[in-house]
């Protein structure tokens, strides 16, 4: 498996892995969304083999409403793998190879909403642990999670500013019907 970042004739096939790992919901619609979006950084990264596209993961632009000033910081979102492929190491190498790449950039923060037992693994915390407030109040405490990245420092903390993309898209937390 090669992990790279993700060229445009990649894009056809990310959409199609997106829409598959995540079945009905609107995630590659999001995607798509994103990729036109201010907050598009094209840091997304695509795992391959046997030269067809079995995972990706991007990041995009959110901030930290600090009390000394805005921070640009990352949005992990979202990270998928091809059904087939999934529990085969994949979206691990994902998030390990696109998280070193993160550490040479001037963002000091990563943050996510998923599943504290997986990406505990890479040292995402609990981002209310770390003195975050989660963007909205439909983000379940331990799947707001934050990582600290080379850049950091102590008083960059505060309240999560998602893109409007995210809201637009109404993909922020989890909704009654979702829990």
């Amino acid at each position: 498996m090669v992990v790279r970042a993700e060229a445009p004739a990649d894009e056809a096939a990310v959409h199609d892995v997106v829409a598959s790992a995540f079945g009905t919901e609107p995630v590659s619609r999001l995607l798509g969304a994103m990729r036109r979006s201010p907050a598009w950084l094209d840091l997304s990264y695509v795992a391959v083999m046997a030269d067809e596209v079995v995972g990706h993961v991007s990041f995009t632009r959110g901030w930290v409403d600090a009390e000394q000033q805005l921070v640009e910081l990352l949005v992990l979102s979202p990270l998928s793998v091809r059904p087939d492929m999934q529990r085969k190491g994949v979206g691990g190498r994902l998030v390990t190879d696109a998280l070193r790449c993160t550490e040479r950039r001037d963002e000091p923060l990563v943050f996510l909403e998923g599943a504290p037992g997986y990406y505990g693994r890479f040292g995402f915390l609990a981002g209310g642990d770390l003195g975050f407030t989660a963007p909205s109040v439909r983000v379940p405490p331990l799947a707001f999670q934050a990582i600290r990245l080379p850049a950091h420092q102590t008083w960059m903390s505060g309240a999560l500013v998602y893109p409007d993309v995210f809201w637009e898209h109404d993909a922020v937390g989890l909704r009654q019907s979702e829990h």
